[in-house]
């Protein structure tokens, strides 16, 4: 039996079948369930299908999400500080300030993909695809950039102090407002 709790420590979903914290969070997105709030901090969710998962103010700080197919997410708000998301889809996931901090997104598709508000800190984006993405005023200070499709992206507003553009496509990207301020060009 695998239970699944809120941040504040009551019960969302329990899962009598699920051997681990991975198949039991798959279940219950399968059925429709919200994990909004859920405590998933240093979950292991390596290549878990979470397409259209409710996780929206969820604590994942820590959690490997390693190749997890996270199309269509809404993790508004949610804590992503530290969080592995390699090679993992993101397609037009809900990322509107979301606490990305010192995340790994190295490969990530994250076309499409609302990261308005969102924190990214020293995230790295290397070659990470976020063709459209939106991501007014954003902050993307110290962010490894390196290689990432920026093409039609929305940077207005958007804090790229001492980020790191080298190689980026940044072809049609909406730059009105952004801070490039100490980044390395493209």
């Amino acid at each position: 039996m695998i239970v699944i709790h809120h941040i504040n420590g009551t019960e969302i979903y329990t899962s009598h079948a699920a051997t681990n914290i991975r198949k039991a969070l798959e279940e219950g997105v399968k059925k429709g369930v919200s994990f909004r709030g859920a405590n998933l901090a240093s979950a292991n969710l390596k290549n878990a299908d979470l397409t259209s998962a409710h996780l929206a103010g969820a604590n994942l700080k820590n959690a490997n999400l390693k190749n997890a197919n996270l199309i269509n997410a809404n993790m508004a708000s949610a804590d992503l500080a530290y969080v592995n998301l390699t090679g993992a889809n993101l397609k037009y996931a809900n990322l509107e300030g979301a606490n990305l901090a010192s995340a790994n997104l190295v490969g990530a598709n994250l076309t499409g993909a609302d990261l308005d508000g969102a924190d990214l800190d020293g995230a790295n984006l290397t070659d990470a695809n976020l063709d459209g993405a939106n991501l007014t005023d954003a902050n993307l200070k110290y962010a490894n950039l390196e290689g990432a499709n920026l093409i039609n992206a929305d940077l207005d507003g958007a804090n790229l102090d001492g980020a790191n553009l080298a190689g980026a496509d940044l072809l049609g990207a909406y730059l009105a407002g952004a801070n490039l301020e100490g980044c390395l060009p493209a």
